[in-house]
């Protein structure tokens, strides 16, 4: 259902309430009058790293299917966004109020086919009108920004696994594209060899260099094969961590003390009882 242009649902009163109640907490915690001193030392770039491990433990939330997890970690994560408002708030430059009406008008802007009188046939055309109104209100309503300049955007701003899926897919829509998936392979087998070629020295940013290149061509494969690298090599590390749980279940003394072999033969024991299940959180048994 549809709602008439700039128009919206408005949320219950309960809703309302706790996020006004929520808002003067944060406020009470960064006042100079009985404030708390850890967080009236806090500025938007001490924050950064409570931002991302907040949506990072909100995504194993998620996963986890939790409920109760969910809510909480949401709730963390909305904090920092309240925290992050009030001390622009308190510097003169943006409040709460501004975030909610510019995510809120931003919405409406960009979705005419709920909001306006727009028609969509498909959940692609969906994301072509995105694009095309995201680049008007970046002013190139004249000249489409450079895709370079995308690029470039999705390499500050997210994660390299996700930048490096980003920029291969927008890279590949613009037709820089190999015939087959072969040229991937062939592509794959040349930046190995040239890794391999590269630790024989001792020039570090040189490997370094030869090791991306290597690990955004296992990305571009993955991308052929309608894989996602960033969950492959999460689900990985969860295998991981759990066949080490039941590698020290088994162990009676230190790590260290066993060798090699002994260590391998436990490893393979665990990979056997665990086969290729990946728990949705690291702490499922």
């Amino acid at each position: 259902m549809s709602h008439p242009e700039g128009q919206v649902p408005l949320p219950t009163t309960a809703a309302l309430t706790a996020l006004q109640q929520l808002i003067e907490v944060v406020a009470k915690l960064r006042s100079p009058d009985g404030g708390c001193p850890w967080d009236l030392a806090q500025t938007p770039e001490t924050l950064i790293p409570y931002v991302i491990e907040e949506a990072y433990e909100t995504v194993d939330a998620i996963r986890s299917g939790d409920q109760k997890a969910i809510a909480e970690e949401l709730g963390d994560l909305l904090l920092q966004v309240v925290l992050q408002a009030q001390i622009a708030s308190e510097q003169g430059q943006f409040s709460l109020t501004e975030v909610a009406q510019g995510i809120s008008e931003k919405l409406i802007r960009r979705h005419p086919h709920v909001f306006g009188d727009v028609e969509v046939a498909s959940v692609e055309e969906v994301r072509q009108n995105w694009d095309q109104i995201k680049d008007q209100e970046k002013g190139a309503t004249t000249q489409p920004p450079l895709l370079s300049q995308k690029l470039s955007n999705y390499a500050r701003s997210l994660p390299p696994l996700m930048a490096a899926m980003k920029i291969s897919q927008k890279a590949a829509g613009a037709g820089f594209e190999w015939d087959s998936i072969d040229g991937v392979w062939d592509k794959f087998h040349e930046e190995l060899a040239e890794f391999h070629e590269a630790l024989q020295g001792e020039d570090k940013a040189h490997q370094e260099s030869e090791l991306g290149d290597l690990l955004f061509t296992i990305v571009n494969l993955a991308r052929w094969q309608g894989l996602d690298p960033a969950e492959a090599l999460q689900g990985t590390n969860r295998r991981f961590i759990q066949r080490f749980v039941q590698v020290e279940a088994v162990c009676d003394r230190p790590l260290t003390d066993y060798s090699l072999e002994e260590l391998e033969a436990f490893w393979q024991q665990a990979k056997a009882k665990l086969g290729h299940t990946q728990p949705t959180t690291l702490s499922e048994p």
